[in-house]
C-alpha cells in the first residue's frame, strides 16, 4: 500500500455550509429521448463546473456499457474532458469495474489523468460488469469471469501504481506510465501523489474487502438500499488501519432530486424510474420524457416496483430534500454523500443541484 503518496488528506471531504457531512456528485450522464449523447456530455461538463462552484466535493462518472441511456461508457476519457474544463473539484471513477480491464491499462489511464490534474484524481473500482452477461463477455474476450479474481487484480493494480513489485515478480520490470518509475531515472521529476484507490460495492463483498485493506468505501445506495447499513457496519467491524487511511471513511450513493414543488420533482424521477423497469425487463432505451413517464401504464408488478424505487429516491422541494438527506446521514452514519439525480433534462439535473446548494448554504456561484 501507498503511505504520504496517498493519505488522509486526499480522501476525506471538506463539510460546506450546512451540510452535514461533505457533498459529491455522481452523473451517467444520461440520455434522455430528443436528446444526443453530445448535448448529455455537454451536460455532464457543465454540472462538473457548476457543481465546483458551489463547493460541492468530488464529481463522479461511472463505467456502463450496451445502454444507450447511459453515454457514460469510457469514464477515463469523460475525466480527461472534465480536467480540462474545471480546476479544484475531485474528478473519478465510480466506478471502473476492474474486471473488465488489465490493471496495467487502468494504471496508465488514471498516471495520465494524475498528470492531467494533479492531486485531483480518484480511482473507484467495482468487481461488476456494468453490464449484462453477453456484454461483458465481448469486453473481456473470453478470459474468466473477474469478479472471482478481483482482489488479486486491486493488489497487482496498486503494485502498478507505486511501482513496487519486488524485484523477484514476473512484473518487476514493467511500469505504468506516467507514474513513480519517471522520477526514480536520472534527472527525473515525479509528483508524489498518486489516485487514492476506493472500493465500490452493492454488498458486503467490497464493504469487507476495503476494511481489510484499509481503503475508503464507497456503497451503492442508490440502487441497494436494503444493504447499507449492513455493508457499511461490516466495513468498519472489519477496517485495519493503513498508509492510507487510520480509520473508516465511507461515503454512499444516494439518488436525490429537489423542485420547486413536490409534483415537478415526482414528474422529473419518474422518468428515471421507468428507465430503471424498463432496464431490468431487457427494453434498452433512452431516458424517457416527463411526459412519457406519466402517460405509461404501469402494471401491478411494475407499480410495485415504481413504490420500492421511489422509497429510496430523496425527492421534494429542497427543504424536504435536505432532511431526508440528513436523516440518511444519522441513519447510516456515512461520512460522505454522493447525490446522483437522474431526469430526463439536463437542465433539471442541473436545477436539482443548485436548489440543494442553496438549502445546505453552500458557497454562492
Amino acid at each position: 500500500m501507498a503511505d504520504e503518496r496517498s493519505g488522509n488528506d486526499s480522501i476525506r471531504g471538506e463539510r460546506r455550509g450546512r451540510a452535514p457531512v461533505p457533498l459529491s456528485v455522481l452523473d451517467l450522464a444520461t440520455v434522455g429521448a430528443g436528446l444526443t449523447a453530445t448535448q448529455a456530455l455537454r451536460a455532464t461538463a457543465d454540472l462538473a463546473r457548476q457543481t465546483e462552484r458551489r463547493g460541492f466535493h468530488r464529481f463522479w462518472v461511472a463505467e456502463h456499457h450496451s445502454m444507450p441511456g447511459v453515454a457514460s461508457s469510457s469514464p477515463t476519457v469523460i475525466l480527461g474532458h472534465l480536467s480540462a474544463r474545471t480546476e479544484r473539484i475531485r474528478l473519478g471513477s465510480g466506478g471502473v469495474m476492474l474486471p473488465n480491464h488489465p490493471p496495467l491499462v487502468v494504471a496508465e489511464q488514471f498516471g495520465t489523468l494524475e498528470a492531467l490534474a494533479p492531486g485531483r484524481i480518484d480511482l473507484g473500482l467495482g468487481r461488476a460488469p456494468g453490464t449484462d452477461g453477453p456484454t461483458a463477455a465481448a469486453l473481456r474476450r473470453g478470459r474468466a469471469d473477474g469478479a472471482d479474481e478481483f482482489p488479486q487484480q486491486v493488489a497487482e493494480l496498486v503494485r502498478f501504481l507505486d511501482d513496487d513489485f519486488p524485484d523477484a515478480h514476473p512484473y518487476s520490470r514493467i511500469h505504468a506510465v506516467p507514474g513513480p518509475v519517471q522520477g526514480t531515472l536520472p534527472g527525473g521529476v515525479q509528483s508524489p501523489a498518486r489516485p487514492p484507490v476506493w472500493l465500490l460495492g452493492s454488498s458486503g463483498f467490497s464493504a469487507e474487502l476495503a476494511g481489510r485493506l484499509g481503503l475508503p468505501f464507497a456503497f451503492a445506495h442508490h440502487f441497494s438500499a436494503a444493504h447499507t447499513v449492513p455493508a457499511l457496519e461490516l466495513y468498519r467491524q472489519t477496517f485495519r488501519p493503513s498508509g492510507v487511511l487510520d480509520a473508516p471513511y465511507a461515503l454512499i450513493g444516494v439518488s436525490a432530486l429537489a423542485a420547486e414543488d413536490r409534483q415537478e420533482a415526482h414528474r422529473q424521477v419518474l422518468t428515471g424510474a421507468l428507465s430503471m423497469i424498463r432496464l431490468r425487463t431487457g427494453r434498452l432505451g433512452l431516458v424517457p420524457s416527463p411526459e412519457e413517464a406519466a402517460a405509461y401504464p404501469f402494471s401491478e408488478v411494475e407499480k410495485d416496483f415504481l413504490d420500492g424505487w421511489l422509497a429510496n429516491v430523496v425527492y421534494g422541494t429542497p427543504e424536504v430534500v435536505r432532511e431526508g438527506l440528513d436523516a440518511l446521514v444519522k441513519r447510516t452514519g456515512a461520512d460522505e454523500l454522493m447525490i446522483t439525480a437522474n431526469a430526463h433534462t439536463p437542465a433539471a439535473r442541473l436545477r436539482s443541484y443548485e436548489l440543494i446548494a442553496d438549502a445546505y448554504g453552500l458557497p454562492a456561484a
